[in-house]
């Protein structure tokens, strides 16, 4: 019975997908690793940093938070791009200043997720699916009280929206 058990549990073990979805029951195509439902009042908070400088090892398309000057910044072409654009961002740091970082912390998802090596909090590391973010009609009248590093994306102006704690931005291929 036990060998049983266990040749059924690995054969089922070789047919999952690395997938995710979080709020919904299940993601829309085999193309998603991570897909969040569409919600009027929410978004994806990106992780807080001290400064993007102080960011070792990112590597290209990692998204942060840079509390120094108050931005949202991804990483592309190995330099900080920013996509805040306005600078008068404000982030009330006080409840994570007196916590240490978890170094180790770290949470992948994807076929090699058990030995993916890249640094960050949230890897994704298929190379074939995508991460969809969650949506919301017009963010900046939706989300009443959005945290500093919000992101969504806008199923009105289908654009990506991104909050630095005081405005929004919006970025239109």
């Amino acid at each position: 019975m036990k060998k049983t058990f266990i040749s059924i549990l690995v054969i089922i073990s070789a047919c999952v997908y690395s997938q995710v979805a979080i709020g919904k029951s299940s993601v829309t195509n085999s193309s998603v690793s991570l897909e969040f439902a569409s919600t009027e009042s929410r978004g994806l908070l990106l992780p807080w940093v001290t400064s993007a400088a102080a960011v070792t090892g990112a590597v290209d398309g990692t998204m942060i938070y840079d509390t120094t000057d108050k931005k949202i910044k991804y990483r592309k072409n190995g330099s900080w791009f920013d996509l805040s654009v306005d600078t008068t961002g404000v982030v009330n740091t006080t409840l994570q200043d007196p916590l240490s970082e978890q170094a180790a912390a770290k949470t992948a998802i994807g076929v090699n997720a058990n030995t993916n090596v890249t640094p960050g909090i949230l890897v994704l590391t298929d190379t074939n699916k995508a991460m969809i973010l969650p949506k919301t009609d017009s963010p900046h009248l939706n989300i009443i009280n959005p945290a500093a590093g919000m992101i969504v994306y806008d199923n009105v102006k289908h654009q990506l929206a991104v909050f630095n704690g005081t405005v929004w931005s919006f970025w239109k291929p």
